[in-house]
């Protein structure tokens, strides 16, 4: 028993051993691949969301809060029970904020393509990198705004009862009482 309880314990030493001397000391890095990329630090689906206006989460403060997208009410609007003037409103939020999204997303992508080339081409220097950082920082801000401000106006088209089914619908916890919004008039 002893002998056996001896090489069981030899063979699985031996085994951790083999493994520690062969585990690679310098795993590759998560952004292996992603040198390839036209923009380094966008992926293809984030270009294509940015060109397109598509919300990249830009908006969860306000979702997960209570406070509904347009896009998310008008794919409810039949179990939310939208009058016509509401989905109307909400179709114009919508469109207004898609088409603002998109004014602002193609020039963000634009400078974080400049600010690609400078780096890929090693002309970057201090001054030129301030800058387009903060091109690039206030573009990204807007771009999130457009999203956020619709839906703080979306809070506004809907009733209380509407605001809490649509927290249910989308799988939300009533943390976040629906209806409790400030200024909230209807």
């Amino acid at each position: 028993m002893k002998k056996s309880v001896l090489l069981l314990a030899c063979t699985l030493s031996s085994v951790l051993l083999f493994n520690l001397a062969n585990a690679n000391p310098n795993p590759p890095s998560p952004y292996s691949g992603q040198e390839s990329r036209e923009i380094k630090a966008l992926s293809s689906e984030d270009v294509q969301a940015y060109l397109s206006g598509k919300g990249l989460g830009f908006a969860k403060a306000a979702e997960l809060n209570g406070y509904p997208g347009p896009s998310h009410v008008l794919v409810l609007a039949t179990e939310l029970g939208l009058t016509a003037d509401q989905k109307q409103r909400t179709e114009l939020l919508f469109k207004g904020m898609e088409s603002k999204a998109i004014s602002l997303g193609h020039p963000l992508v634009e400078e974080e393509r400049k600010l690609d080339r400078m780096f890929a081409e090693k002309t970057v220097t201090a001054e030129s990198l301030n800058q387009s950082l903060k091109r690039i920082s206030e573009l990204h801000g807007q771009v999130r705004q457009a999203h956020l401000e619709v839906h703080l106006a979306q809070a506004e088209i809907l009733t209380p009862t509407q605001l809490s089914k649509y927290m249910k619908l989308r799988g939300y916890s009533d943390t976040h009482q629906a209806g409790s919004h400030a200024g909230h008039t209807h």
